[in-house]
């Protein structure tokens, strides 16, 4: 449902005001401080409420925010851009349980960002021959074993071009999350691979608006949602620096699966790797049989094949509804923690159960369990 300019209009510049992610909107939603009470109310009566300064609530702070946040509800308006924000139904479910999640985020292409399976690959911007290959095997291989499967990565040179190429080439959804605006494409060489991937059912996100200017810091804020949209993230080629280290470490952070593909020890790409697998941040990756294992997913039956019944899974479902019962309102990491299941299995089972309408998806990344399951 689209919401009124104005409304819209509030919430973009809500969410771009200083230091304001989705975690700190959630809290400030529960000391009353709502996008439209921020900008009615007077500074000190904001800052009584949240115990911060009231320099930071000034008028002409607030003003510039909610000037710029009209004008980019106007660019959202005209360009086919949808403005999610972190409590809509529409924002990525894995993403919202990130606390440092982006309050709001803006999308181009397919609506759907959410799959059963969704896979970061990430890597350096001097990819090698080998690199490129191992990433389009990869991929080839996740299409051919999975379904309902998105590859996410950050449209950069090398190893993140290489994966949405070869998400395209195996008829696969891809995301890519950019470090700037959907006003424009960088590199200007990845445009048209930015119009491929929405033409073929993928999607392109930001956390920037139109107006924000690119900074560098902004790449590397990217890479937390690169690592916060996925199960699982590979490094397929890094030096022992890189953006690609800093997803990983994130998404490790993030209590989601970390592998590496290895490398010989004197190549500069494969130390990254190397090192990962060695202080056991990532799992060692071969092919898509090692990612599909570590992350505890069911390949689909091959051609001829019989689909036997999963009684384990009937199991899990039982327990992360006693869980849910006997915790309303639980996260997906409270359910990991509370029963065991390991993130990047339990977001697959989490998603079948929505779309069988046993689970129902809360803001903040919350569940409830359907009136037909009570």
């Amino acid at each position: 449902m689209e919401r009124p300019h104005e409304e819209l209009a509030r919430l973009i510049a809500f969410s771009g005001y200083r230091n304001i992610n989705a975690g700190t909107a959630t809290r400030m939603g529960s000391l009353g401080v709502t996008p439209e009470a921020f900008f009615s109310l007077e500074p000190r009566a904001l800052a009584a409420m949240t115990g911060l300064k009231p320099d930071y609530f000034s008028d002409s702070r607030r003003k510039e925010a909610l000037d710029a946040g009209r004008r980019e509800a106007e660019f959202v308006s005209r360009s086919n851009v949808r403005a999610i924000y972190h409590t809509d139904s529409g924002y990525p479910r894995r993403l919202a349980e990130c606390s440092d999640a982006p309050a709001m985020l803006f999308t181009a292409g397919n609506s759907t960002t959410d799959y059963a399976h969704a896979v970061a690959i990430v890597g350096t911007r001097h990819a090698t021959s080998y690199g490129a290959e191992f990433t389009r095997r990869l991929v080839e291989e996740l299409a051919d074993a999975l379904d309902s499967i998105v590859i996410i990565s950050g449209l950069a040179y090398g190893i993140d071009i290489a994966a949405h190429k070869a998400a395209i080439s195996a008829g696969i959804p891809t995301g890519a999350v950019l470090a700037h605006g959907l006003n424009t494409i960088y590199p200007a060489d990845h445009r048209d691979h930015a119009r491929r991937i929405v033409a073929d059912g993928g999607f392109i996100a930001t956390e920037y608006r139109s107006i924000d200017s690119i900074h560098r810091g902004n790449f590397l804020a990217r890479n937390r949602i690169v690592a916060g949209m996925a199960d699982v993230t590979v490094v397929v080629e890094s030096d022992l620096r890189g953006g690609a280290m800093a997803t990983a470490r994130i998404a490790s952070a993030y209590n989601r699966e970390v592998m590496a593909a290895p490398g010989r020890a004197f190549d500069p790409y494969s130390r990254g790797c190397n090192a990962l697998i060695a202080s056991h941040t990532a799992s060692l990756i071969r092919d898509a049989a090692d990612l599909i294992e570590t992350a505890g997913w069911t390949p689909k039956p091959r051609e001829g094949e019989q689909q036997s019944l999963d009684f384990e899974l009937g199991e899990e479902q039982r327990g992360i509804i006693d869980f849910i019962n006997a915790n309303p309102g639980a996260t997906v990491n409270d359910i990991c923690t509370g029963i065991g299941i390991p993130y990047s299995r339990l977001s697959g089972i989490l998603f079948e159960m929505e779309m069988d309408d046993i689970l129902i998806s809360l803001p903040g990344g919350r569940y409830g369990v359907t009136a037909k399951t009570r």
